[in-house]
């Protein structure tokens, strides 16, 4: 079938393929009869118009479209296997010969993964956090299960204090016009939750029930509403209601509570033990990352465009998906970020490059090691996958061969050779993890900030309320 191959520019390759006359003959005889039911002619019933005067009318090509589609997917396959090709994207075809009596001849241009000159992958040096959990982490851990499970108590007679759920109506003005946003009514907001705009929180700190309060605040140079950045603006604010935190008690039945556990100390050992297992996993994963990373800068490769949007497409994928776990349609977080598409997968480019090229290193390494992936390997993996789901492997290999996921577990078992072996050769150097303390971030997750992660998805936050353009992102 395959005449010869040969390398153009880029990463591209022409095939050039040839199919034998007979088949071609046999294809085009099927592709008469397929034809001629559809042709209606003076003189013949519909049908029975003879191939002869069929091609004489409408000339041989009305049978080319239909012999073409049989003939050249199965020959554009076996030129790939007996090329040894691996095609990124879909071949452009260019048709040379078809004609009864005579081979079909045709050429194949595909892109192909491009060659990897590595760097060195053996033999190298990282550091790797020590892993240590303490009881004051456990017991952060336990009072974050507290603050999820706490009451919230009106509170009448008293000012609003820092952590507070307050109810609030405002209204705001810049250069004492009202603004699109600036408006709300009901209003529950979290007292140092940091999710207005800087100062706004902190002048409600003394407030009653009943009473108002001017609130005069700045908007950001760097705010997204570029009408507002900058601005000072002054804010009417009723304070409508309080409610306060109250926490569950810390004892043996708040634990029976919240857990399958009797006592508090089972509960804490439990926890301690999950909490190193994780902290064993962030670990691992961070070298392995290192490592990764300083292999493939060490490593050239020419991107293939189609492979970086192939991964832009997985990125926007995975934050859509995380964007409607919060009951947020991407489309609305585009607007309410003020983004296009376009801007929004130009902004993930780097990263997706960085990953694409990762990617190509790492498969050069397992091509060069010869890894390959046994049926008996695979079917432990899937019975690891079964387990960890609390479902038979027979099961879980039914629906991975229907989802058409199979190979891609394959592909993941061979990276990860990869990936194992570059960590099995490395010279690790045990280290303490960083001391210092990102007291924001501590702070937001004590108040139960639910936001998009920034590090993964590149994206400004959305707001949290269609009724206000006052909410900070995470960034601000």
């Amino acid at each position: 079938m395959l005449n010869r191959y040969e390398k153009i520019e880029d990463n591209k390759v022409k095939l050039e393929v040839e199919v034998a006359a007979p088949d071609v003959d046999t294809a085009l005889a099927r592709a008469y009869r397929k034809v001629v039911k559809k042709i209606n002619l003076p003189g013949f019933r519909k049908g029975k118009v003879p191939r002869r005067v069929l091609e004489t009318r409408f000339g041989p090509e009305v049978l080319h479209e239909e012999a073409l589609e049989e003939l050249v997917p199965p020959a554009y396959e076996q030129a790939l296997e007996e090329s040894g090709i691996d095609p990124i994207n879909q071949p452009e075809f260019e048709l040379v010969q078809v004609e009864e009596g005579k081979p079909l001849l045709f050429n194949a241009v595909v892109e192909v993964l491009p060659e990897v000159e590595l760097g060195q992958y053996r033999g190298l040096e990282a550091e790797q956090d020590q892993v240590e959990v303490d009881d004051l982490q456990v017991d952060h851990h336990i009072y974050m299960l507290r603050e999820q499970n706490a009451r919230l108590v009106p509170r009448e007679d008293q000012p609003a204090r820092d952590g507070d759920l307050v109810t609030i109506d405002f209204k705001g003005f810049v250069d004492g016009e009202p603004f699109e946003g600036g408006e709300s009514e009901d209003y529950s907001l979290e007292l140092g939750s940091r999710s207005f705009i800087p100062g706004f929180e902190e002048q409600l700190v003394g407030v009653k029930p009943g009473e108002e309060k001017e609130v005069v605040v700045a908007f950001p140079e760097d705010y997204r509403n570029e009408e507002l950045a900058g601005k000072e603006a002054t804010f009417q604010v009723r304070m409508k209601q309080i409610k306060e935190k109250q926490l569950p008690e810390l004892n043996d039945d708040f634990v029976k509570e919240v857990s399958e556990f009797e006592t508090l100390d089972e509960m804490k050992a439990d926890l301690k033990e999950k909490m190193l297992k994780n902290a064993e996993e962030q670990s691992k994963t961070k070298l392995e990352e290192s490592l990764i990373e300083k292999v493939t800068d060490a490593s050239e490769v020419k991107l293939p465009e189609v492979l970086v949007q192939r991964q832009i497409d997985r990125m926007v994928g995975d934050m859509e998906n995380y964007l409607r776990q919060q009951g947020l349609g991407l489309d609305q977080f585009l607007e309410l970020s003020g983004k296009s598409m376009e801007e929004l997968r130009e902004q993930n480019r780097p990263e997706a490059e960085k990953r694409t090229k990762a990617n190509l290193v790492l498969d050069a390494i397992a091509k060069k090691e010869g890894f390959t992936v046994e049926e008996s390997e695979l079917e432990s993996k899937i019975a690891e996958i079964a387990e960890n789901y609390n479902d038979q492997p027979d099961r879980i290999k039914e629906i991975l061969e229907k989802q058409g996921r199979l190979p891609a577990v394959k592909e993941e078992m061979r990276i990860r050779k990869a990936i194992d072996l570059i960590v099995e050769n490395a010279t690790i150097t045990m280290v303490k993890p960083s001391d210092q303390k990102d007291d924001k971030g501590g702070e937001e997750e004590e108040n139960g900030e639910n936001k998009v992660d920034k590090a993964e998805y590149e994206a400004d936050e959305p707001e949290q309320s269609e009724n206000t353009d006052l909410e900070e992102t995470e960034d601000k």
